[in-house]
């Protein structure tokens, strides 16, 4: 009972959200929950007895918008396309990591500002940054400025990839691959596929999924890397908070929609119930962040994404043309 105010308004706003994602559907719920969610609370003084559903809805319901996503991912979907952009996709996401690592260092971010936004431009934009942020302990504010500098170069992806790609005389294969590779949020390879042509999009999609299976190992990978840093700074390793459950159980559920498990007649519902618990959590996580902290962050986070969107872009088109 005690969560159930804050639920309510999580839940309105998530409904707006949804609303403006289908009529701006380049930009995304996701985006639109969290930048209303710091409107909100830049304007509102939120009652105190509004805060445990807040927070419920920013860690809990998080995690069980992930644990839905699996449920929409199957490994048979994708294999076949999947398997021969695989190499692209490791060399891209391997580039990711390490131009964030690396440029987020000669900008001085922290540390979880880092991996998220190179998490997020690796992988699958909001999606990977909500997974990997409970591994890292991300504050909130450092998730709303990853989740807001992927946003920012989704929208540019849109309309940039499909006029450089007709420029540089792309057949639909080859953008697809592109498109599937360099741009991380599901709804802009749509958009760009599209724009390009119906083969392009199709492939598009497949490599993007593809890609977005690797949020399990990658999530993994992190949490062995948390753990080790952890015991060389002399702390306690509980695996149960390394490696959070929503992660298995996200896992459990991709198998069981790769073994047929679960209805196909499903996996559109439980696309819709991972959109709406992400958007309900997204809001209140960005109910707890205030314009200020983006302002104090100044341009560093934004030259970063740049860096890292960047080089991901041209290692995708590097492969494709000299080594593959």
């Amino acid at each position: 009972m005690e969560k159930r105010k804050g639920l309510l308004c999580t839940f309105a706003i998530a409904v707006v959200s949804v609303m403006l994602d289908k009529l701006f559907p380049v930009i995304g719920s996701a985006v639109f929950a969290i930048i209303l969610g710091m409107i909100l609370n830049q304007f509102w003084k939120i009652p105190s007895d509004f805060r445990p559903g807040i927070n419920y809805s920013a860690k809990k319901l998080l995690h069980y918008s992930i644990i839905a996503l699996g449920f929409t991912m199957s490994f048979a979907q994708v294999s076949q396309t999947g398997a021969s952009s695989f190499p692209v996709t490791i060399v891209t996401i391997s580039i990711a990591f390490l131009t964030a690592l690396f440029v987020g260092n000669f900008f001085k971010l922290s540390r979880p500002l880092k991996i998220l936004v190179g998490f997020g431009t690796a992988i699958c934009g909001g999606s990977a940054i909500a997974a990997a942020s409970p591994i890292i302990k991300a504050e909130d504010d450092e998730v709303a400025l990853s989740i807001s500098t992927i946003f920012l170069f989704n929208v540019m992806a849109v309309f940039l990839f499909p006029f450089l790609g007709h420029m540089m005389g792309m057949d639909a294969s080859q953008f697809g691959l592109w498109a599937g590779t360099a741009i991380n949020d599901t709804s802009s390879v749509v958009a760009a596929g599209a724009s390009y042509s119906a083969e392009a999009l199709e492939i598009a999609t497949i490599v993007k999924l593809t890609r977005a299976l690797m949020i399990v190992p990658a999530c993994i990978v992190l949490s062995l890397v948390e753990a080790r840093r952890m015991k060389q700074e002399g702390q306690s390793v509980q695996w149960k908070k390394i490696v959070p459950m929503f992660i298995i159980w996200f896992m459990v559920a991709s198998i069981i929609t790769s073994v047929g498990l679960f209805p196909n007649f499903l996996v559109p519902y439980a696309k819709l119930a991972s959109k709406w618990l992400m958007a309900m959590a997204l809001v209140g996580i960005g109910m707890q962040v205030s314009f200020k902290q983006f302002k104090e962050a100044g341009a560093k986070p934004i030259l970063t994404g740049l860096a890292t969107w960047f080089m991901v872009a041209v290692s995708s088109l590097i492969m494709q043309y000299f080594v593959l």
